[in-house]
């Protein structure tokens, strides 16, 4: 793993739109618009590191199943801070017939400096991100650029592939719906959908078009409906299952849910067993189930206990996204309690390519490694203002 500096191309920024990132600047703190996607520099892989890159993230995938299946034989729903018995519930059944819901994509965010294993940070296998990018121009990038050559990236056919291997696990003849918040300023959710809609009509599935925030709900008959009054029977939603089963909808989605087997009336996906996989309370269990694991890092739920004293440790709420809430502490630092439930993972700091922070997101579509995205941070925390960087393996 190594990174270069280039050139930009002449003209990226209209370039990497028209490929669908139509959000390639970030607005900073003092007002300046700095490069989302940056092409100044990019990381260089060799292809015996990728194949082994990507046995780690399945063998993380089994893992994560294997705890999923933990918590919910032995019933630690209050570790993940899921209280509501109907929803503790919805997301049983959901995962004792997820062979019958479909499931489409995930993503780890992992630490690697090409030299140790590997360490998982979190895994984002509800609402993950970031994805038009790793799965589009990047891989134009590295064509207009490196011709000939080969990246971590089969995203786009296995995403299509998905789609059509499940199609029959969708109810017959209405459309899958796709969804996301119109809060999503940037474009970001957006385009994810989008791009998310057009692999699954590429897949030969009829698509419709909605935001969370048109969703209706018909008294009458007791189902969701769009804003033709058509009842939605199956949805792609890029919207958490955590604000889903706690809005003001919240009780009509628990009511109707379409737990496999048709037996409500919709159908959302990605399914609510997926909650299981996107709580950090994640890391603890995994850590509980497989002490010493060479791509785990130390992880508790009671408190630091010896990270506080030894290497430091990063507490991280429960449920967020871009760094929201997450501090870190450095061993030997007294740290004020925190009041919302967290996971305190032993501290392993990204590591630095020439004063750049780098995580790893790699993606995994229907339970294989499927493509790696890479994003740089200026600190340790990767947050709203990190950058996108491509990779090519050489």
């Amino acid at each position: 793993m190594e990174r270069r500096t280039t050139t930009p191309r002449a003209g990226w920024q209209r370039t990497v739109e028209e490929q669908g990132c139509i959000y390639p600047l970030t607005r900073h703190p003092d007002g300046s618009l700095r490069p989302y996607w940056d092409e100044s520099a990019y990381y260089v892989f060799s292809l015996p590191e990728v194949e082994a890159l990507e046995e780690v993230v399945e063998e993380l995938h089994r893992m994560c199943l294997a705890a999923a299946e933990h918590i919910v034989t032995a019933g630690r729903f209050a570790d993940l801070g899921i209280t509501d018995p109907r929803v503790v519930r919805a997301v049983t059944e959901a995962w004792h017939r997820r062979a019958e819901l479909p499931s489409v994509y995930a993503r780890f965010d992992l630490r690697h400096d090409g030299t140790g294993p590997a360490k998982l940070l979190e895994y984002n296998a509800d609402t993950p991100t970031s994805l038009v990018e790793a799965a589009s121009p990047q891989w134009f990038w590295m064509e207009e650029r490196f011709p000939g050559a080969d990246q971590w990236n089969s995203l786009h056919e296995r995403l299509v592939e998905a789609w059509r291997k499940q199609a029959a696990l969708l109810p017959p003849g209405s459309p899958l719906y796709f969804a996301h918040s119109e809060a999503d300023e940037l474009g970001e959710d957006l385009m994810t959908v989008a791009y998310l809609k057009e692999t699954a009509e590429q897949a030969g599935l009829a698509t419709e078009w909605i935001s969370m925030e048109d969703i209706g709900w018909d008294r009458l008959s007791g189902r969701f409906v769009d804003t033709g009054l058509r009842f939605i029977r199956s949805i792609f939603k890029l919207y958490p299952w955590e604000w889903l089963t706690t809005d003001r909808f919240a009780g009509h989605v628990l009511d109707t849910l379409d737990n496999g087997g048709g037996t409500g009336t919709t159908l959302w996906i990605e399914p609510a067993w997926k909650m299981l996989l996107s709580n950090k309370a994640l890391l603890a269990v995994l850590w509980e189930l497989h002490p010493g694991h060479p791509n785990l890092l130390p992880a508790y739920l009671d408190g630091p206990r010896e990270l506080a004293g030894t290497t430091g440790y990063v507490a991280k709420p429960l449920l967020g996204r871009e760094g929201a809430g997450v501090t870190i502490h450095r061993p030997g630092t007294e740290a004020p309690p925190r009041t919302e439930p967290c996971c305190y993972q032993e501290l392993a700091p990204l590591p630095d390519f020439d004063g750049n922070r780098t995580v790893l997101g790699a993606w995994v579509v229907e339970g294989e490694s499927a493509g790696l995205g890479i994003r740089e941070s200026s600190g340790l925390v990767t947050d709203e203002y990190a950058r996108f960087l491509p990779h090519v393996i050489l």
